[in-house]
């Protein structure tokens, strides 16, 4: 396969976007455990799958952080693809390059585990709905 600038540019508008997603994500996810925080500590209200909960958030941060990171080494490779393409390194640009995709699919894959987890977090939160509805 021959590699150009326009192939390595394929990425470009493709990274910003997954990281920008990553980014929403993120900030939704710290504003949540900070309003859960402050019901915990200034209310004392602790709900009844607390515990549960609390793993549940542990476990998106770690997922999340992955997924960040691979999507950031994604956005590196591309930008070292490009370098090597100026210096006319075309063997080290294609590993460069395929190292950048399986970043970015790695990143992909994690989110989509964060996704995962984040819809078992709405059933425990509506979990307690639920139980109200069976009786």
């Amino acid at each position: 396969m021959n590699i150009d600038y326009t192939v390595v540019a394929l990425m470009f508008p493709a990274i910003p976007l997954i990281m920008n997603v990553y980014s929403t994500r993120f900030h939704t996810l710290s504003a949540l455990i900070r309003k859960i925080h402050d019901e915990y500590v200034f209310e004392k209200h602790t709900p009844p799958e607390w515990k549960d909960q609390l793993n549940n958030l542990n476990d998106r941060i770690d997922v999340l952080k992955y997924s960040i990171m691979f999507g950031a080494f994604g956005f590196l490779f591309n930008m070292v693809t490009v370098f090597a393409l100026y210096l006319d390194e075309l063997f080290i640009a294609r590993i460069i390059f395929g190292s950048c995709c399986l970043s970015v699919m790695i990143s992909i894959i994690f989110f989509i585990r964060e996704i995962q987890i984040s819809t078992k977090a709405l059933r425990l939160h509506i979990s307690d709905m639920d139980e109200q509805f069976k009786e």
